[in-house]
């Protein structure tokens, strides 16, 4: 989570460090009028809550229990579920009103939640396969408990897929996030993860890692370039080009409404492009070399693109290492070393001096199928990764 650049939580807590305020709320939901206790068990009445089924667009009709499961015939609905489990012989148990056990699967999140952020709060998360049956049943133990429990905005994010099959433990079909790192760096997963917006499936491949990996490296090529420029020439508080400007509040526009827009952050990371081709022509072409308050201009946008990408989690610590670890893990994607580059690449010039342009091509492609690119400019040849050649023509 910390490669990826995720905040911690304030907060982690643990269900078993929580019981008293789990049998608390259960005892309020008994309180109401809300459950019922069938031989030391504790079940909601979900009848007794017209609004069950709010969030999923469900009726009650619809939700027939028994399909997977036997219908416990205990139980006044089938609908119903359990607060309180009374204990088994050999399972772990918790002393209560209604006997030793321990509590159900929905029960614990609503008191935890309620515990550190109140009945009522901005936002609730979780994966789409968890609006029916755990959210909808935390949202009605939690009313049923405290009238007043709401929640503003709930979050569900899409599944990561692989060829549109979701990720599961029992298809086999799955990566853990170190696997992916240990070849991948961790910004580039993040923002393969933000080339979509969070609802929607994402579907995992080789090709979307590695456009990813091309990407980020572009991103952080461009601002460090930049940076360096701009370490290289004195800061001037001369005004910013109006066409800067329109590039920048273009770019600040894009951001502002996409994220408002339930986080829409696809769309932020398209807008990126406008700024970053700027910075580049500033850089490197003729005319932007020419241009009035190019280095205004510069600072104006890097700035743009950087307050952007801290606020998206993809901002590293430094540019120029950030570009050396994902040398690195495309270097290991390959099997070579930097060593066995350096050596094509003075192959290859000893090629081209000789005339032997057939071998100098194809020592590039062979390393372009690798995923290696060579640069050639009056300073020498360098290298950077790119997706490799069998790949994009899958594009």
């Amino acid at each position: 989570m910390v490669t990826l650049n995720c905040l911690s939580p304030s907060v982690e807590p643990k269900v078993s460090e929580h019981m008293p305020q789990i049998i608390d709320m259960i005892e309020k939901i008994l309180n109401n009028g809300y459950a019922y206790i069938v031989d030391g068990d504790v079940y909601f009445n979900v009848e007794k809550f017209p609004e069950y089924g709010k969030l999923s667009s469900r009726d009650l009709e619809d939700n027939r229990a028994g399909e997977r499961v036997a219908v416990d015939s205990r139980k006044k609905n089938p609908a119903d579920f359990a607060l309180w489990k009374s204990a088994k012989p050999g399972e772990p148990f918790w002393e209560s009103p209604w006997g030793p056990g321990r509590p159900g699967w929905h029960i614990e999140c609503s008191a935890m939640s309620a515990a550190y952020l109140g009945y009522s709060f901005d936002i609730h998360g979780g994966g789409i396969d968890l609006v029916f049956p755990h959210h909808e049943n935390e949202i009605a133990q939690s009313c049923a408990a405290c009238k007043k429990s709401d929640i503003s905005i709930w979050m569900h994010n899409g599944f990561v897929t692989i060829d549109s099959v979701k990720m599961s433990k029992s298809l086999g079909n799955f990566f853990t996030i170190r696997q992916v790192i240990d070849v991948y760096h961790p910004l580039a997963l993040r923002y393969f993860l933000m080339s979509a917006h969070y609802r929607s499936p994402i579907n995992y491949s080789n090709i979307q890692l590695e456009s990813a990996s091309d990407r980020v490296f572009y991103i952080y090529e461009t601002l460090h370039e930049c940076e360096s420029f701009l370490n290289q020439h004195d800061q001037r508080k001369d005004s910013t080009p109006p066409d800067t400007l329109d590039i920048i509040d273009k770019f600040h526009d894009v951001f502002l409404t996409s994220m408002s827009d339930d986080l829409h952050t696809p769309v932020v990371l398209a807008g990126m492009s406008d700024p970053l081709k700027s910075i580049n022509d500033l850089l490197h072409a003729r005319k932007g070399k020419k241009q009035q308050f190019r280095i205004e201009s510069l600072s104006a946008l890097e700035k743009s693109v950087r307050d952007v990408l801290t606020v998206l989690g993809l901002m590293p610590a430094s540019y120029s290492e950030v570009l050396q670890q994902l040398k690195v893990k495309a270097l290991k994607r390959a099997n070579f070393t930097e060593e066995e580059v350096l050596q094509k690449i003075e192959e290859r010039a000893t090629a081209r001096m000789q005339k032997e342009y057939a071998k100098s091509d194809a020592i590039r492609k062979d390393l372009a199928v690798l995923g290696i690119t060579l640069m050639d400019s009056p300073n020498g040849t360098t290298w950077r990764p790119a997706i490799p050649l069998p790949l994009q023509e899958l594009l």
